[in-house]
């Protein structure tokens, strides 16, 4: 398969894109890469799709949202926040269902915390959005495409370089099996919790 892999110099877009490379065409593409996108230009996700035809699918790596203080955040840092994470994977999903091949899918990038988060209610939002608009987007796709939602909680190398106790961390190597997974498999409207 030609996989495009979104966010593709990051921990765990690497991670993904060297796990998917064993058995396919991987293109990654990233903000600083050869290949440029941001899921915050939409135009850059039009040009994007135009230099890359004849995909089988696409995984977003690139979703990271702000830790923001819910009483002092002002409207437009919230805005701000959903933009790149929310709107930038949706409208990514958008586009790519237009230009995927029959039977192809779209892998997106939410997140999932044990417990409340300090500064974490703006995430909390933009995850629940995503995990329903996968859910309900599946019932919408057409061509037997398929979507569905990694949801990884800590990355143990996450909590690692920031010097927490790694414990309570998934291992990025575990987390891109489950990205491989739902490229390889058929899940359909999922949001997978490695």
């Amino acid at each position: 398969m030609k996989v495009l892999v979104i966010g593709a110099t990051g921990m765990v877009g690497t991670a993904v894109a060297g796990a998917l490379e064993a058995s396919h065409h991987v293109v990654k593409a990233s903000r600083r890469g050869p290949v440029k996108v941001d899921l915050e230009d939409p135009s850059s996700l039009d040009a994007l799709f135009d230099e890359l035809p004849d995909l089988d699918a696409v995984v977003c790596c690139a979703a990271s949202g702000p830790l923001v203080d819910l009483v002092s955040a002002a409207d437009d840092e919230i805005a701000a926040g959903m933009q790149g994470k929310l709107l930038g994977q949706v409208a990514l999903a958008r586009r790519a269902v237009r230009r995927l091949r029959d039977g192809g899918s779209v892998t997106l990038t939410g997140g999932t915390f044990s417990a409340p988060l300090t500064g974490g209610s703006l995430g909390a939002l933009i995850n629940t959005g995503l995990e329903g608009f996968v859910r309900n987007a599946a019932g919408e796709l057409p061509r037997n495409l398929r979507i569905n939602l990694i949801s990884p909680g800590w990355i143990k190398e996450t909590l690692e370089s920031m010097g927490m106790d790694p414990a309570d961390g998934t291992p990025v190597s575990e987390v891109a099996r489950a990205y491989v997974e739902a490229v390889e498999g058929t899940a359909q409207g999922r949001t997978i919790r490695p």
